[in-house]
């Protein structure tokens, strides 16, 4: 026959877990901080021409991290942002190069998430 003891008890994996609820909600605050802050790079590393597309940025945020969005679009279909980034084609056969202004915007955005969300759950 096999027994076994225990001793102690799960306060510390309570407290952790209890206090890990409190963690979304500290993290949506992150997120609508670096959403803003997103926003912003965005709207500044976006070639400009008439710079409707950097003014068409904007962000959600949700439980799961931040969206950027650009509502500019070209026949209400395609995402003008998205043709800047990646080059296209055009009607007369000749292709237009992209520019890599997404990246370079929200790469230090992304570091400053990184940091602070990593703060957050050192603190728990």
């Amino acid at each position: 026959m096999l027994h076994f003891t225990v001793k102690g008890n799960f306060n510390n994996t309570e407290n952790f877990f209890r206090k890990s609820k409190k963690l979304t909600n500290k993290l949506l605050l992150i997120f609508d901080k670096y959403g803003r802050e997103g926003v912003e790079a965005l709207q500044r590393f976006t070639p400009k021409d008439t710079g409707q597309t950097a003014n068409s940025w904007n962000y959600e945020v949700t439980t799961h991290g931040i969206y950027w969005t650009n509502s500019r679009t070209i026949s209400g279909i395609t995402p003008l942002a998205i043709l800047i980034q990646y080059g296209h084609g055009t009607r007369g056969g000749t292709y237009i190069e992209g520019i890599d202004y997404i990246n370079p915007a929200l790469k230090p955005i992304f570091n400053r998430i990184g940091d602070d969300i990593w703060k957050e759950v050192e603190a728990l």
